[in-house]
């Protein structure tokens, strides 16, 4: 039954005009991006060899282009995570779907599943067109692995809390400007930081992608968006199941 959730929400996504014309934008951004630092580097390429330790082209083009793409998921996630329950509660759907027989557990998981599967279409054709830079030049796997893990992560944290906030109103826009606040208010407290042991700073999933965005694979940041995105599936379950009993 989850699988079948999340395949209904991947299809509906693509039912949508405004998702092929979000996917259309994206593109452009991160081709504009790729190829302005792309040029960056070759004009500047030939003072690097002189370096001793010079950065590779995996971590002046790639790495930079993948924290651009982590910052527009902080963006674009509320769109589509204000519409997996404030709009179907809106437009009466999500009774019929509670009505079913389908757990609380079984919407929530599936509707995270099938918004993650877009998402990773989106990191899937980024990794493509870095990828490209093989044809003439040697890429760090390990570095772009180490990044797509983490905007994975990333992805899934921003979901979790997505879906979370979508649970507690019937109003698609205050979900998601609602969800836009939050990201970007734990986005200030990362940056705003004084020190790495600002304990706001840890709450800040972009915080923990950043040891990834340079290659760190630290399990305490893997450990970070697991109970994160436990947390939250678990408060958007319970949020489901007192809509279930008091409504």
């Amino acid at each position: 039954m989850i699988l079948t959730i999340a395949h209904k929400e991947f299809r509906s996504l693509f039912s949508i005009p405004s998702t092929w014309l979000i996917l259309g934008a994206l593109q452009f951004i991160f081709a504009w991006f790729f190829f302005a630092r792309l040029d960056v580097f070759l004009q500047v390429q030939s003072q690097l060899a002189q370096l001793a330790n010079a950065p590779g082209v995996t971590l002046a083009v790639a790495a930079p282009l993948f924290g651009t793409i982590a910052l527009i998921l902080m963006m674009l996630i509320p769109i589509f995570t204000m519409r997996l329950i404030a709009e179907e509660r809106r437009n009466q759907t999500l009774t019929l779907l509670m009505s079913a027989p389908v757990s609380d557990i079984h919407i929530v998981v599936g509707k995270f599943i099938g918004l993650m599967l877009f998402l990773l279409l989106i990191i899937a054709s980024c990794m493509l067109m870095v990828l490209t830079l093989a044809a003439g030049t040697q890429l760090d796997i390990g570095l772009l692995l180490t990044n797509a893990l983490g905007l994975i992560l990333l992805a899934a944290s921003y979901t979790a809390l997505g879906l979370y906030i979508s649970s507690l109103t019937k109003q698609p826009v205050v979900a998601a400007i609602g969800a836009l606040a939050i990201f970007f208010g734990l986005w200030l407290a990362d940056v705003s930081a004084v020190d790495n042991n600002n304990t706001w700073r840890a709450l800040a999933p972009t915080s923990h992608f950043q040891n990834f965005n340079t290659g760190l694979l630290n399990s305490i940041d893997l450990m970070f968006f697991l109970l994160f995105c436990t947390v939250f599936l678990l408060l958007t379950i319970r949020q489901l199941y007192n809509n279930r009993t008091y409504s």
